[in-house]
């Protein structure tokens, strides 16, 4: 499975370089295929192509505008961004179909959540929108493919981190938020990880987020006073690791609860340079941006693969105390 998805990242990434290689070869002044890569590569100044995301004042979705922008600066396009500020299932399908409605060339969305998505992509594909999904999928819709974190695997990553700060032995808890495809898949990819390869580590507990810090913190709180053994949480979303940093504080246990958290927003990075929080897994999210966009300009104007592949791999990392300065939005 792994080589699969590996293989799958390395030759779509190698097919869509391919593409994007004439656009660069224009910008930088290159002769070889020159005129022809102006032609086939240069996009109307009047196409539009989004990004739309949830919780969108996150410092994490910034990565991913910023790919999408460099992309649509090299194809002379416009870039917007749209979201929806809450976690809320139902404002996001309508900010989605609000950006649907202006008809612009194409979408990259991350869908809050998969059933509630499908229908309105598939919408847009009927009308000759361009749509792809990154960081959460839609699996069943129409989308031309998924660009994410392969995120079993960073469950996996995630449990032999944490393994290594309690030195393979106690109970740990899990928190995030509970339906989330994506985030279900780091939590499978932790347990597994977990039962098949550490037999003196217990997960304990699985609290639900809401996908809301405040509650976050709460959840977890209520699990440390009843579990007080517990030496290690694993907070596999972006409000998650910040909620279980206050619950781990409040409760005294600062020095005894080891934190992974999930994603690089500047709060959360802050509390790994001073202590709070051992680690966070860091998402490929330029990528997961770039790429979006170099599919739906390729789409778009007839120049990728057909079809694409249905996911692509878009990276994970560490982030420890030692590395946490390069991890900051510049």
């Amino acid at each position: 499975m792994k080589a699969l998805k590996k293989f799958t990242l390395l030759g779509s990434i190698c097919l869509l370089i391919a593409a994007s290689a004439g656009c660069q070869s224009a910008n930088t002044g290159g002769t070889a295929g020159k005129a022809d890569s102006k032609t086939a590569f240069q996009g109307d100044k009047t196409e539009v192509y989004y990004v739309i995301s949830f919780l969108s004042g996150l410092d994490y979705w910034k990565g991913v505008f910023g790919g999408f922008q460099k992309a649509g600066n090299q194809f002379g396009v416009e870039t917007k961004y749209a979201g929806d500020p809450g976690y809320d299932i139902n404002k996001s399908v309508a900010v989605f179909e609000q950006v649907a409605a202006t008809k612009p060339a194409g979408i990259a969305v991350a869908a809050i959540n998969a059933d509630a998505l499908k229908d309105p992509i598939d919408k847009a594909r009927k009308e000759g929108i361009q749509v792809v999904t990154y960081d959460s999928d839609s699996p069943n819709s129409n989308r031309s493919a998924f660009f994410s974190t392969g995120n079993e695997v960073a469950g996996e990553k995630a449990a032999d981190y944490m393994a290594k700060l309690m030195n393979k032995d106690g109970e740990v808890a899990l928190l995030y938020t509970i339906g989330q495809q994506n985030v279900e898949e780091r939590i499978n990819g932790f347990q597994n990880e977990i039962k098949n390869k550490y037999p003196n580590m217990k997960v304990v507990v699985q609290a639900n987020d809401g996908g809301d810090q405040t509650k976050a913190a709460t959840a977890l709180a209520a699990e440390l006073q009843g579990k007080p053994k517990i030496k290690g949480v694993f907070a596999a979303d972006g409000v998650a690791g910040l909620g279980a940093a206050t619950a781990v504080r409040e409760a005294g246990k600062k020095d005894k609860i080891k934190i992974i958290g999930f994603d690089t927003d500047k709060a959360l990075l802050d509390l790994i340079k001073n202590g709070g929080v051992d680690a966070t897994m860091a998402q490929g999210t330029v990528n997961m941006g770039y790429w979006s966009m170099v599919s739906l300009f390729s789409l778009k104007h007839n120049l990728a693969p057909n079809p694409l592949p249905k996911n692509i791999d878009t990276g994970i990392s560490i982030v420890t105390k030692e590395n946490v300065k390069d991890y900051y939005v510049k």
